[in-house]
């Protein structure tokens, strides 16, 4: 049985092997309550088709609605990764159902480099373990085998 993790990266992959806009989300930081953990990821297609899960649901549906032309939206942006946050206040903790006011921070990918995914995937089904590091200015991907598990880390940049 695969990984949710693997299936999230595979089919980003295989999307944008065929063409698709992807989006690449990941969850950076959580505060109060949350229905995911840190590094959790999903893959959104610019038709609106999701693999895994950034939340319960709402947030994918929200970003859905931004980054797709699923609802007549204007689709992804071409621009380096991004960013957002959802929860910050009460009421949008409850329209975006975080519960007991939890907030969340995401990392956006769009359209992630092709060739850094199939790498990455490749060194994973070789049985490596691998760190992935992201540049957000420059959207530059750097990857490095290591010898034990690493916890999720960000640092802003």
């Amino acid at each position: 049985m695969e990984s949710i993790d693997l299936l999230v990266l595979r089919s980003a992959h295989d999307w944008l092997l065929a063409g698709e806009r992807v989006l690449l989300a990941t969850v950076a930081r959580t505060w109060g309550s949350s229905p995911r953990p840190v590094g959790s990821m999903m893959a959104l297609r610019g038709d609106g088709r999701v693999v895994g899960s950034v939340s319960g649901g709402c947030i994918e549906d929200d970003l859905i609605h931004r980054y797709t032309t699923a609802y007549r939206g204007e689709g992804m942006p071409s621009s380096p990764p991004q960013v957002v946050r959802y929860g910050v206040s009460a009421d949008e903790a409850h329209r975006f159902g975080l519960p007991c006011g939890g907030t969340l921070e995401l990392i956006l990918e769009f359209d992630p480099a092709l060739a850094s995914l199939g790498q990455l995937l490749q060194l994973l089904e070789d049985g490596n373990l691998v760190r992935r590091a992201l540049n957000l200015q420059s959207g530059q991907v750097q990857l490095t085998t290591s010898v034990a598990p690493e916890p999720f880390q960000f640092d802003g940049k």
